[in-house]
């Protein structure tokens, strides 16, 4: 709690005069404010990691790859905090957004086989595959996450 302490003295005359003693104040206004940009900033990182942790939980899983390549960081500082959240495989794109239908043709030979493939072709109609969001929706959950995170700036927690 910040509290300023003052005196009055009163002279003879019409006249009152006061003083405040406005250090105290300002120490304990820098106090409060010092901790609260720490419970904000707290409160920024807990976001951050819950939106992190939902994207986690939408991804697909075939190998588990992208799910545990799914990461994030905070950005910024001061009054501008902000946080990053993605992935580093090559295909993540592909699944947040989809493909349309595309052909393959082989890189370095002259055609394509499989295993299970009734003999090697010179390339392949894909018909595309369909978009599974999982860090979009999991960003669209930042107001959810951080009301429940502001809701504790200046508590302690």
């Amino acid at each position: 709690m910040v509290r300023a302490r003052a005196s009055v003295s009163l002279r003879m005359g019409t006249q009152i005069s006061a003083s405040i003693n406005t250090r105290q104040y300002e120490r304990g206004l820098r106090r409060f404010f010092g901790r609260m940009s720490d419970d904000v900033a707290r409160a920024v990182d807990r976001t951050r990691i819950d939106v992190q942790n939902e994207a986690r939980r939408r991804a697909p899983v075939d190998t588990g790859r992208l799910r545990s390549s799914i990461v994030s960081r905070t950005e910024g500082g001061g009054r501008n905090l902000g946080y990053v959240v993605g992935s580093n495989v090559n295909y993540a794109a592909a699944v947040e957004y989809g493909t349309s239908p595309h052909v393959i043709k082989p890189k370095y030979k002259k055609a394509l086989y499989w295993p299970g493939a009734a003999h090697p072709v010179a390339q392949v109609n894909h018909p595309g595959t369909r978009a599974q969001p999982f860090l979009r929706p999991a960003i669209e959950m930042t107001e959810i996450f951080w009301r429940a995170h502001a809701s504790q700036i200046g508590r302690g927690r």
